[in-house]
């Protein structure tokens, strides 16, 4: 304790906690987490929807350590080692895309989206054309909290407090076909990229085949690029593939990981280039103003490598499509059934249930955290976002651990229901 006798640890994105014993995890294996009060809780969140795996897996430890022992760190800033060529050939032929070719690390989604909006931006100046530096994203959007990533964000979290600077930054209505023209209409000629994640994840909102079709017609009029941020979708989280972009009927120019890349087990990220866009640095001689001291590490790299490995020996990807069907399923057996739950929105093992009053009103962010924790009360832990409960289960769930956490799910939402009172529709 300090002189204020809270604890020394100030928990991000939270205000300042106690130190409680319920609150303090001491180990997590499987898709369990146990606390200090002695609780194990089912995980419904995978981590930070980045342990795709679970926690634990031993080839993924034991990789990292054996690289640690052999090379500590060596760095790809104006470097390269082994390592990092064979995890970037590895990543190139996970997009199952032909126009994929380099790969830039980073450490972090944020970061990597801000190595995206350097790229983008003076892939168009190189090509002479400055005035293309406006960068599109999705409302509901989140692409992370760094000073880039943080523009790119939706939602009131600060950004104007942080003097995070939007003047080149601008959101699209996802799903909007009408706000695609109208945007496009009056700064088609400006726009160096359009960033998107195929699943918008606070919200779980899937963008439709129809609206990636006006994206890839807009690209081919107006000569932006497209960058699919698979930060959450990618590593078999929405399939078909490693990364749900690989279903699009065309492909975008580069492509974002992190989170599952490693399963939560390194700080790392990378972004996947397609050939022309690199090939377009190359022969200016260009060179992209990004690196960071620990981006494409040994360890991270054994991570990944280990991480693809393992997918395949699980049969993830095929598993983690089976999952997906009983959570659709079940899920829609929630709504109007279960207390407050309105709508499941999502695809794969990346979903959420919306929360809403009697009278359609969503819920706030207080009673949507007061859910939480009476899930959290009922035995498993699953995260919060707007008005809604974020259901993002590990790959490798049975469907008895899918059974066990909708029905703490269900169970949590009906004893906030019991000492709740609930808004009634007047009658007209």
């Amino acid at each position: 304790m300090n002189n204020s006798g809270l604890p020394a640890l100030w928990p991000l994105m939270s205000p300042t906690m106690k130190g409680r014993a319920e609150q303090i995890a001491v180990s997590a294996q499987g898709v369990h987490v146990s606390f200090a009060d002695g609780r194990t809780l089912l995980c419904g969140s995978s981590g930070l929807w980045n342990c795709n795996l679970g926690y634990g897996n031993v080839a993924i430890a034991e990789a990292v350590a054996a690289t640690l022992r052999r090379a500590s760190y060596l760095s790809v800033w104006g470097c390269e080692h082994e390592l990092a060529h064979e995890t970037a050939r590895s990543l190139v032929v996970l997009t199952e895309r032909a126009e994929f070719g380099r790969v830039l690390f980073s450490t972090s989604g944020g970061a990597a989206n801000d190595m995206a909006m350097k790229l983008v931006r003076q892939y168009h100046s190189i090509a002479g054309r400055e005035q293309r530096n406006v960068i599109l994203g999705l409302q509901g959007g989140f692409h992370g909290l760094t000073y880039g990533a943080f523009a790119l964000s939706t939602g009131q979290l600060g950004q104007r407090m942080y003097g995070v600077d939007r003047r080149l930054v601008a959101h699209l209505v996802p799903n909007s076909g009408d706000d695609l023209e109208r945007v496009f209409g009056k700064i088609g000629d400006r726009v160096a990229a359009v960033f998107v994640e195929p699943v918008i994840g606070s919200g779980a909102i899937v963008l439709d085949d129809s609206y990636l079709r006006a994206l890839f017609d807009m690209r081919r009029k107006h000569g932006f690029l497209l960058v699919a941020d698979e930060v959450t979708t990618g590593f078999g989280r929405v399939g078909p593939g490693f990364f749900a972009s690989h279903a699009w009927e065309e492909p975008p120019d580069a492509i974002i990981a992190a989170k599952g890349m490693t399963n939560g087990s390194q700080a790392a990220s990378a972004l996947i280039v397609s050939t022309a866009v690199a090939e377009t640095y190359f022969q200016a001689g260009a060179i992209l103003g990004h690196a960071e001291t620990q981006a494409g590490s040994p360890a991270s790299c054994a991570a990944v490598l280990a991480t693809i490995a393992e997918m395949r020996r699980l049969d993830a990807l095929v598993r983690g499509a089976r999952l997906a069907e009983q959570l659709r399923r079940k899920l829609s057996t929630l709504v109007g059934q279960v207390p407050f739950v309105r709508a499941a929105t999502g695809r794969g093992c990346l979903w959420a249930l919306h929360l809403a009053d009697l009278d359609g009103a969503p819920l706030d962010q207080a009673r949507t955290d007061a859910v939480v924790s009476a899930i959290r009360d009922a035995g498993a832990l699953v995260q919060s976002g707007p008005s809604c409960l974020q259901i993002v289960p590990a790959l490798i769930y049975c469907e008895d651990d899918l059974d066990s956490l909708l029905g703490c799910v269900a169970c949590g939402l009906r004893a906030f229901a019991d000492r709740t009172p609930r808004v009634a529709v007047e009658s007209t």
